[in-house]
């Protein structure tokens, strides 16, 4: 024996039948929170926002970011010796 039973209602209407509580308030408050929080990390990710973190002293600190890579780039760079042993 086989039944189907077909139950046509919306969320909230099952929500409410099963005595299920209305988390939509909260959801509401927490997507607020959320948005922003992300809004924030954002702005905080703008270009002028990253040169400065990463160059607070502007053009020196361009020069010394120069140096070090190219002081990277050679050292990773040493003459092989052809001598034979």
């Amino acid at each position: 024996m086989k039944i189907t039973l077909d139950v046509d209602c919306t969320p909230e209407e099952a929500r409410s039948f099963f005595g299920l509580p209305d988390v939509r308030p909260m959801q509401d408050v927490l997507l607020k929170k959320v948005e922003e929080r992300m809004l924030a990390n954002l702005e905080a990710t703008s270009p002028e926002a990253l040169l400065k973190t990463w160059l607070p002293a502007g053009v020196q600190g361009m020069e010394q970011l120069q140096k070090m890579f190219w002081a990277s780039l050679q050292g990773g760079q040493k003459p092989r010796s052809t001598e034979t042993k």
